[in-house]
């Protein structure tokens, strides 16, 4: 089997539009969050949110390139953008080489919803635009960024809930252990418009924690109230081991296991013994001991069962080492289809630059979650070996281990 190692990483989200402003905000506790008065009017309960910019795309794109893309497509540019040339991979490498694509997206709300109006209003699909279907498919992230980018290898775009960005890597590492690809963009992308989360909102699934915004997002807390919905790209370049060297490019880890499970028993509910199935089998894939694991980036998305069922799966198999335990989604709200891909950029930053980012906001864990080492600020530590948790509705579940070479 092939080996498989990540040389270019592109990040574009409420704590930093690039790797290097994520980093410095995931290192001083940074929290992207805000309100959003356009949920109140709407209608929501809550109207927090990450607060992400809007890409500026004229001269970067041409007109049509930018027609078809939606707002979700427009982070994934970005991050794959900087991602790409992180990895020294420019126009020329890629039209003389076959290069694949796999994306996690989940949803393209405000591109079907913005097409909805126009037909109720002027009863005349004409106008929809040339640009409407291309932002309106699931696949719109892998249609537009393979054109963009002339990529003629695997091109796939992975739907997974919230466990779609980590699925992108664990399956785009398969395709590379097995050689039938030397280099794969993978991420996840995530709309952040209010037209996009309304129903998550009527599930009462959100914090209305609004006096204080920042303060709103608690993994792992005794008080949280809900997860705070957000959003972004994250772009990976997976590629493999000896074609990396021979490139002679920064490495910077190792994607050595990827486990993944189903738990098979209700749509929106957690399991502890899927979650835990996803972990050992990551283990298990890269021939390893609970015992090898520096920190685990959690998934805990500050709801009050999801966070109680991670931490029962996490103790279960770690609860003997005491391995350092964070949640990057006190700082950064839940990315939802790009958190999976984004926790990695995040994960790899602090193994660069040796530090464990803080689980925010976490004034006393609750009776299952204080049995875990949760680092709750910032932690200045080597790390060699690292876990990432993504689990999503309908009980998708993705684990995946990073190894400093």
């Amino acid at each position: 089997m092939k080996r498989v190692v990540i040389t270019g990483i592109g990040v574009y989200s409420c704590i930093g539009n690039n790797k290097e402003e994520a980093r410095d905000g995931l290192y001083n506790g940074k929290c992207g969050i805000g309100i959003d008065p356009r949920r109140t009017e709407y209608g929501y309960r809550s109207p927090l949110t990450g607060i992400v910019p809007k890409p500026d795309l004229k001269g970067a794109l041409n007109r049509r390139q930018r027609i078809c893309l939606p707002e979700e497509g427009e982070y994934a540019y970005m991050a794959t953008e900087e991602a790409l040339k992180d990895a020294g991979v420019d126009m020329d490498y890629l039209e003389k080489n076959e290069t694949g694509i796999l994306y996690g997206n989940d949803s393209s709300s405000k591109a079907v919803i913005e097409s909805h109006e126009i037909c109720v209003e002027k009863k005349d699909t004409t106008l929809l635009g040339s640009g409407a279907i291309f932002q309106s498919m699931n696949s719109t992230v892998t249609m537009n960024l393979s054109t963009i980018y002339r990529l003629r290898g695997i091109n796939m775009t992975i739907s997974a809930a919230c466990a779609s960005g980590s699925h992108t890597i664990g399956l785009g590492a398969m395709f590379i252990r097995l050689g039938l690809q030397d280099m794969i963009v993978c991420g996840g992308a995530q709309e952040t418009s209010y037209l996009s989360m309304a129903s998550f909102d009527g599930l009462s699934a959100f914090s209305i924690r609004t006096d204080d915004p920042k303060k709103a997002s608690r993994p792992f807390d005794k008080g949280r109230d809900g997860l705070i919905p957000s959003g972004g790209a994250a772009t990976i370049i997976l590629e493999e081991y000896e074609h990396a060297v021979k490139r002679g490019v920064h490495i910077y880890a190792e994607v050595a296991g990827y486990g993944f499970s189903s738990n098979g028993v209700h749509i929106s509910q957690p399991s502890d013994e899927g979650s835990a199935l996803a972990m050992i089998r990551a283990l298990e894939d890269a021939r390893m001991q609970p015992s090898d694991i520096d920190y685990i980036n959690a998934h805990a998305t500050s709801t009050v069962i999801g966070d109680t069922y991670e931490a029962m799966a996490i103790n279960r198999i770690f609860g003997r080492e005491k391995t350092p335990v964070s949640s990057t989604k006190g700082m950064t709200g839940h990315e939802c289809w790009m958190s999976g891909a984004s926790e990695i950029v995040y994960t790899l930053l602090m193994m660069q630059d040796s530090f464990i980012a803080p689980n925010i906001n976490l004034e006393e864990p609750d009776e299952i979650s204080k049995n875990l080492n949760i680092i709750a600020k910032t932690l200045d530590r080597k790390l060699d070996i690292c876990l990432s948790n993504s689990f999503g509705f309908g009980g998708t579940n993705s684990a995946l281990i990073l190894k400093k070479l």
